[in-house]
């Protein structure tokens, strides 16, 4: 069983990163191409949460106060209390966003033109213009 307190600790810096980002508009909108794997994370966790009808008032409100708040650690607070109270309702969900988590202990970042980064790879991985492969 999933413990809610320790998951909603671990998935609201990505709800806050992604709150940060968008604002309001996390809640509706599709994660683009251009967001950060963190943004991109915390948009479809929080989603995820919001579309279930019996706690999307009070993770709306929740997300509203952290937006027009976004310094204030209290409302950031408030937020993963209301997560925690989503999560503590619905073991399915808290299942099911436990397992969009990355591994613990596991960092991965590629940041720069051609960068790569990856905990493991089978195949080949190009960065260069007008690269040959041939196996």
């Amino acid at each position: 069983m999933v413990d809610a307190i320790v998951l909603a600790n671990q998935v609201v810096p990505y709800v806050t990163a992604a709150v940060q980002s968008y604002g309001t508009a996390v809640l509706t909108r599709a994660s683009g191409a251009g967001a950060d794997a963190t943004v991109s994370l915390g948009t479809r966790i929080l989603q995820r949460i919001w579309r279930r009808e019996e706690s999307r008032a009070a993770v709306e409100g929740a997300v509203d106060d952290a937006v027009a708040n976004p310094e204030d650690e209290d409302f950031q607070a408030a937020l993963r209390a209301q997560i925690k109270r989503v999560l503590r309702a619905d073991a399915e969900l808290a299942a099911e966003l436990e397992g969009l988590l990355p591994p613990a202990g596991v960092s991965i970042t590629a940041s720069g033109d051609g960068a790569v980064a990856a905990q493991r790879n089978e195949g080949v991985i190009s960065t260069g213009d007008n690269a040959t492969i041939r196996r």
